[in-house]
Parts: structure tokens; C-alpha cells; sequence
């Protein structure tokens, strides 16, 4: 568990449905704050994970178990959705499953949004990235904004033409 009860209750909800918590992202103002969730089905591929019924069912359980322990106000807007294909990357045990691939970053200290690779998880608290320089980093998660698989779309089909 967490410090964040915010973050417990919302893992709590999702793994007890049998999905996968992707992201919790807070924005919004204080007066109207917008709580944005992504979950999934354990180990999904694309086109085979959450669907839209899913997310609704789990939008219910969620806004229920928030209003039972009065952790927002009466204000809220709750958003449940799939991750997509070039989901976040942001719990220690997603950079692990990630090995191998590549991630677009946005980390602190760093510019622009770099596509790295990921190398290892060497702690809960850090990974090690190959840079587009051909270095590896060890960055801790904590500097890392936000991460998201490259997603190597398939090249289209020419299409044929018919005499």
C-alpha cells in the first residue's frame, strides 16, 4: 500500500474487479477536480482489453467506494478508460514487464521527449534507460513525468489495382 489513500482506494477497486490499474492522474482545481483512471485486463494485447462496459461498470464501483470515504468533494468528475496502445508506463512492476521495449519520456532535467529503451529496473525506485545516444542512464521514477510505449504500428498494405 501506499501513503496516498487516494491511490489505495482506487487500486483496491480496480484489482478487486480483476483489472489492472494503468494511471491515476488528479487535474483539474480544487473546486473541480478531475480524477482520471486507466486499467486494463492483466497481460491484454491491444484490441483485447477492457471494454467499454467494463469501464463503466468500474466508473460505478469507483464512484461509490470515493463517495463512501469522502475523498473527493461533491464536485468531481471521475474519468475510467482503457489505456490504449501506447499506454503509460508508470508502476515499478510496468517498467519490469517492459523490458526490451521503447518508451517516449518526459523526465525532469531533461529536454525535449526522448525515446528510450528500457534496459532494466534495477530497484522500485529507479530504471535503467538506453538514451537515443546509445547511453544507458539509471533514472529515478520519481523524475519521470510521464512515460508511454512506442507502439510499432504495422506498415499499411498497398492496395491493389485492378485491370
Amino acid at each position: 500500500m501506499s501513503t496516498d489513500p487516494l491511490l489505495d482506494l482506487v487500486l483496491n477497486q480496480v484489482e478487486g474487479a480483476g483489472f489492472e490499474l494503468v494511471d491515476v492522474r488528479r487535474t483539474g482545481t480544487p473546486a473541480r477536480p478531475i480524477l482520471g483512471i486507466r486499467a486494463d485486463r492483466p497481460d491484454s494485447t491491444p484490441g483485447h482489453g477492457i471494454t467499454t462496459e467494463e469501464c463503466a461498470r468500474l466508473s460505478r464501483a469507483i464512484e461509490a467506494a470515493l463517495e463512501a470515504a469522502a475523498l473527493v468533494g461533491p464536485r468531481y468528475v471521475l474519468e475510467v478508460s482503457s489505456p490504449g496502445v501506447e499506454r503509460p508506463v508508470r508502476f515499478p512492476e510496468h517498467w519490469r514487464r517492459y523490458v526490451g521495449r521503447r518508451v517516449t519520456l518526459h523526465v525532469a532535467r531533461m529536454p525535449g521527449r526522448p525515446v528510450a529503451e528500457i534496459v532494466a529496473v534495477p530497484t522500485d525506485d529507479t530504471v535503467t534507460l538506453r538514451l537515443p545516444t546509445g547511453e544507458d542512464a539509471t533514472i529515478r521514477l520519481a523524475d519521470i513525468r510521464s512515460a508511454t510505449l512506442v507502439y510499432d504500428w504495422p506498415a499499411p498494405q498497398a492496395k491493389k489495382k485492378h485491370r
